[in-house]
């Protein structure tokens, strides 16, 4: 009868142990299980309201260009849910978040320190927004980068330039530089320079010059084409002439005005003169001293 109870109460120690063992596993699987569905509805949760900020930003956009306000707040939203998302699943998960919140705000001029060039650049892209010195869209100049803006993100700009290259540029730098926009007012001056011969009759090849560029279908009528001479060159006569035309089409206009001057003026015999070297010699040599003689 011993042995029977000294056999029983090991199977029910036993018994003890593994459910002990069971219902502490189970725990750690259901706290886990619990994580991954935290984190999947994390991940739906910050695409879905970036999605909404996005949609309902546009709809105090300016017009359908101006997308970057709606990106930009996206952006924000959707690292803001993911941030409190994964400080959830670290708690549910057992890490005391508390302390490593504590640790992180002890830390915290150090990770300034540290960081200090990203949060100048987070900084500097919400001035961007708020005083917008340019949209997605536009066509701008800072410093010696040119081309359509494609994106503001919280960090970087991205410009992809005439030969369809992606840069990328600090938006701290951007703050601090010179800011061209080329496209805030829809348009911009065509201005061209011409030099032609001294003895060339000035009217005459302003009128050529005014009625080219006026002719040409991509220059606007407001404000009407200007010509007038501009300089004196070493080599003749310095001529300009001015006219609004759209940003996209600048290039090709240029182009197209630049061809046609070079044969009009040959046509009417205006002279575009080009750069002459004279040698002189200090010294003569005796053959053309003598031949002089």
């Amino acid at each position: 009868m011993t042995e029977l109870t000294t056999r029983f109460g090991y199977f029910v120690t036993n018994v003890k142990n593994a459910w002990g063992d069971i219902t502490q596993h189970s725990v750690f699987l259901s706290n886990l299980l619990i994580a991954a569905l935290i984190l999947m509805v994390t991940l739906f949760l910050s695409q879905w309201l970036s999605n909404t900020v996005k949609r309902t930003a546009k709809r105090y956009a300016h017009s359908d260009a101006d997308r970057t306000l709606p990106e930009f707040l996206s952006q924000l939203v959707w690292w803001l849910v993911m941030i409190v998302g994964l400080v959830v699943i670290l708690n549910r998960l057992g890490v005391q978040t508390t302390s490593i919140l504590t640790v992180l705000g002890a830390a915290s001029l150090a990770i300034g320190l540290s960081l200090q060039g990203t949060l100048a650049n987070v900084a500097s892209g919400i001035m961007l927004l708020a005083q917008k010195p340019y949209r997605i869209g536009d066509t701008v100049t800072i410093g010696d980068s040119s081309g359509t803006v494609a994106r503001l993100g919280l960090f970087l700009t991205e410009i992809t330039n005439g030969d369809n290259h992606k840069v990328y540029i600090p938006n701290a730098k951007i703050f601090s530089d010179r800011i061209i926009n080329q496209t805030h007012y829809g348009h911009r001056t065509l201005a061209l320079l011409v030099t032609v011969d001294f003895a060339t009759n000035l009217d005459e090849a302003l009128g050529i010059l005014k009625k080219i560029t006026a002719d040409h279908p991509g220059t606007l009528g407001t404000p009407a084409v200007w010509a007038g001479v501009e300089n004196f060159m070493d080599n003749g006569v310095q001529l300009k002439v001015t006219a609004q035309v759209e940003v996209a089409k600048h290039g090709q206009i240029r182009a197209d005005i630049l061809k046609a001057i070079k044969e009009t003026f040959h046509a009417h015999g205006i002279l575009i003169p080009y750069p002459h070297q004279v040698g002189i010699e200090k010294y003569p040599k005796t053959e053309d001293i003598a031949k002089a003689n």
